[in-house]
């Protein structure tokens, strides 16, 4: 599965290029207004932070919420006291497109993920250009030459890498290429499985001064105060939140 979404996302990726090319890109990234401090919004604090996520569908759940309007949803979780949105771009699985973080990013002024299969620097810059505060860098679809080439790029054009991991052995590969803000994904990306109690195993193999995030198998409060007590900094969430009234669900959330 991962395999296939990465390769679908790459194919796009290339639909777009040959109608924008990377020069253009290129320079629109480098034009933008510099991305929000993402690693200061996220830090530790005695509360939980939550990265609330614009989510249409999934491969694994299929259709979630028609969203129309993207923005709108992304103001709620402003308001709601999320620290950052989560936007996912990728088309043919999860409805999504780089539009979408185009209308989040005017409407808000916290910091801003873009989450998608990313494993080329076009990808990267297309982020940038589009006014992504952070990437989703994920070590089980990249070699280690391509996660380290991708991290320093995001990171040298004054974004924030959110690096996925799924084992201990992928923490490391994060922690070797510089990762301040690591995430531990409790869906396996090749089955599709959830394991909850993953983040548990892996956060003590995340240093202090690293953000840890807790992704995936998130429906109520109760799954947020798993998490917070294995020791996440951060929780991302979206399905629980597109299936609700955010504001509300933010809210429990955010009382843990």
């Amino acid at each position: 599965m991962l395999d296939d979404l990465v390769a679908g996302a790459l194919a796009d990726a290339e639909d777009r290029r040959a109608l924008r090319p990377l020069d253009l890109v290129e320079a629109a990234a480098h034009a933008a207004p510099p991305a929000l401090d993402a690693l200061a919004a996220l830090a530790p604090a005695p509360r939980v932070k939550i990265i609330a996520e614009v989510k249409r569908a999934s491969p694994s759940r299929g259709a979630l919420a028609e969203i129309a309007d993207p923005a709108s949803l992304a103001v709620s979780y402003e308001t709601g006291g999320a620290s950052a949105v989560s936007v996912l771009t990728e088309g043919r699985r999860f409805k999504g497109s780089l539009d979408d973080l185009d209308e989040v990013r005017a409407a808000i002024s916290i910091p801003v993920l873009r989450k998608d299969f990313i494993a080329n620097p076009y990808q990267v810059f297309e982020a940038r250009a589009a006014g992504a505060d952070l990437v989703l860098l994920i070590v089980a679809a990249l070699e280690q030459s391509r996660l380290s080439e991708l991290h320093e790029l995001v990171t040298g054009l004054g974004m924030t890498a959110l690096v996925e991991t799924h084992s201990a052995e992928e923490v490391e590969r994060a922690l070797d290429v510089g990762a301040a803000l690591v995430g531990v994904n409790a869906r396996d990306l090749s089955t599709f499985e959830l394991d909850q109690d993953l983040f548990g195993r892996l956060a003590d193999s995340i240093p202090a001064g690293v953000v840890r995030v807790a992704e995936s198998a998130v429906k109520n409060a109760a799954d947020v105060a798993h998490y917070r007590s294995a020791g996440a900094d951060v929780v991302l969430v979206g399905e629980a939140l597109v299936t609700s009234d955010p504001v509300r669900t933010l809210s429990e959330f955010l009382a843990v």
